[in-house]
């Protein structure tokens, strides 16, 4: 039975790379119950495509985020059940470097999920240190396609030279790409700003994701360069960054205390007014429900001129995906 070839992309999605992540993101188990009411939340309000990857999970917590998805969205009846569409993401590991590696990765990430994959995505392109590897995935990339596993294939962290090429290649086999997914927020604006991906995505008919439009966090707001820094990793960063972007926080403030929205809202919106597809996460209600909000309403000219003024002109913006192509 051929699968129906329709992908279900929403306006905004939700991101998982916490949902299993101890080192980054401090998940544990018990976080689990409150992680499916997150999921019903975002489902029953508009927001049906998750994101996720077959690395997500720490240790021996590998492929958890799909695993938790699967059975979450086996759990949910209720509005919008139809719409769920789940994007996994399929990491180059050096292991993997035949078509047939990509088709049984994507077949272990369905059975996790308990379901078909909807977009699958290659995680990252090789091109930078391994370009012998990624021919293999790619034509397995491309198989998964034509043989009805998916509904849609993308392309994650490719610049516009990478792009251009693979969507060349897959138009040669009648496989078009869905989506391409890149770190893009307000502290992250090089993708489009000066690799100009954006333009080509319009193009070639392909839909931008942003990842990280929070940047991690800095743009909510939360955090100050005296006190309440995350833990760990992210908390290192957060001290290098947030001296730098003092402007571009006060910025997101006015224009949210203004709309009398959150500086969350106000930065999510933003990647939306860009065209781009974001995929904030969330770990708590609260976050699910803080994010909902950015959706139903939009930034005007004015705002939008000021925000990108003030990105511009930032002291320090985030440190860009090492596997980012050009």
């Amino acid at each position: 039975m051929q699968i129906s070839r329709e992908l279900s992309l929403a306006k905004m999605g939700c991101g998982t790379w916490a949902w299993g992540n101890q080192l980054l993101w401090g998940y544990n188990e018990n976080m689990d119950e409150q992680l499916q009411a997150v999921f019903n939340l975002c489902v029953s309000n508009g927001v049906t495509l998750f994101d996720t990857g077959d690395s997500y999970g720490t240790g021996r917590l590998n492929g958890r985020s799909e695993l938790l998805l699967g059975r979450f969205a086996q759990a949910y009846q209720g509005l919008n059940q139809e719409k769920i569409c789940i994007a996994t993401k399929l990491a180059a590991y050096p292991w993997r470097w035949t078509r047939n590696s990509m088709i049984k990765a994507c077949q272990s990430s369905a059975q996790r999920l308990g379901r078909n994959v909807d977009l699958v995505q290659m995680h990252w392109s090789t091109a930078n240190y391994a370009p012998w590897q990624e021919k293999g995935l790619l034509e397995g990339l491309a198989d998964l396609y034509e043989q009805g596993l998916v509904k849609g294939v993308g392309l994650s962290n490719y610049g516009p030279k990478r792009l251009k090429m693979v969507q060349q290649r897959f138009a040669e086999r009648g496989v078009p790409i869905s989506t391409l997914q890149v770190q893009y927020s307000l502290l992250s604006t090089y993708p489009v700003t000066q690799l100009g991906l954006k333009d080509v995505c319009d193009e070639l008919g392909i839909k931008l994701i942003a990842y990280s439009p929070l940047a991690l966090g800095i743009l909510t707001g939360k955090y100050s360069e005296t006190r309440n820094f995350p833990k760990g990793v992210r908390g290192l960063l957060f001290r290098q960054l947030l001296p730098g972007v003092r402007s571009l926080l006060a910025c997101l403030q006015e224009i949210a205390q203004s709309r009398n929205k959150t500086m969350s809202q106000v930065a999510i919106n933003w990647c939306i007014c860009k065209g781009t597809i974001p995929i904030p996460g969330a770990k708590s209600l609260a976050q699910a429900q803080d994010n909902i909000g950015a959706l139903g309403w939009q930034l005007d000219a004015g705002e939008i001129a000021e925000l990108d003024k003030a990105a511009s002109s930032t002291d320090k913006v985030m440190v860009q995906n090492i596997f980012q192509t050009q």
